[in-house]
C-alpha cells in the first residue's frame, strides 16, 4: 500500500470514527509517519476534486464520500497479497486459528459490526505471511486464506478502520462483497448525515 493511502485512511478515520472534519497536514505527517511533502502531495487531488477546503493551518473535509470513492478506485488490493492458500476447514474455524494482526473484508465486517449481510467463503487479513504459512501450508484449490501486507500506520488501530474495510471490499470481485458493501455504505451514509 502506498503511503498516500495511509493519509487517506487517516483522514477518513478522523471523519468517520473520530467525527473531526478539520485536519492539519502536520497532524497527518506525525500520525502517518510520513513527510509533510508526502501529505501535501496526497491531499492535492482531494482539493482539486473539491473534497477538502484548504484553510490557513490545515483543511476541512467537505466531501468524505469523494475521498472514500477516490481511494477505493485507486486501491490495488491484489498487489498487497503476500500469501494465499486453500484450506478445507470452514471460515469460522479459519478465523479462530489464523495468526494475523487484523481482519478485513468479510471477517473484518463481522468482527466490527457483529453481523454479516451474507455468507462468505474467504478470510482476508493483514498479517505476517510466514506465521500464516506455519498454520496453513500451501494447498491447491481456490484460495480462501488471503494474507495482506500490513503497514506501521495500520497497526496504530485496534480494529480495521471503516474506510479501510470499504476500500478492501470494493476491490474484491465476488457477488457477496457487493452485499457487504451495500450495508457498509448505508452505515457510512448514516455517519456522514
Amino acid at each position: 500500500m502506498k503511503k498516500k493511502e495511509w493519509i487517506y485512511r487517516e483522514i477518513l478515520y478522523q471523519v468517520l470514527e473520530e467525527k473531526k472534519s478539520f485536519i492539519t497536514q502536520s497532524f497527518l505527517s506525525k500520525r502517518c509517519g510520513v513527510s509533510l511533502g508526502n501529505v501535501n502531495h496526497a491531499v492535492e487531488p482531494l482539493a482539486s476534486m473539491n473534497a477538502i477546503e484548504k484553510k490557513p493551518r490545515g483543511f476541512t473535509v467537505i466531501g468524505a464520500k469523494k475521498i472514500l470513492l477516490y481511494w477505493a478506485s485507486t486501491r490495488n488490493l491484489d498487489k498487497d497479497i503476500v500469501y494465499q492458500t486453500f484450506s478445507n476447514i470452514s471460515v469460522i474455524e479459519i478465523e479462530k486459528i489464523i495468526p494475523v494482526n487484523m481482519f478485513t473484508a468479510y471477517s473484518g465486517f463481522k468482527f466490527k459490526f457483529n453481523s454479516t449481510p451474507s455468507d462468505y467463503s474467504e478470510v482476508f487479513a493483514y498479517g505476517n505471511a510466514e506465521k500464516v504459512k506455519e498454520r496453513f501450508a500451501e494447498k491447491k484449490g481456490r484460495p480462501n486464506v488471503i494474507v495482506l501486507k500490513t503497514d506501521k500506520h495500520l497497526m496504530k488501530f485496534k480494529q480495521i478502520p471503516i474506510a479501510q474495510l470499504f476500500v478492501d471490499l470494493w476491490n474484491i470481485n465476488t457477488w457477496y462483497s457487493q452485499e457487504f458493501l451495500k450495508v457498509l455504505e448505508a452505515k457510512i451514509n448514516g455517519i456522514l448525515e
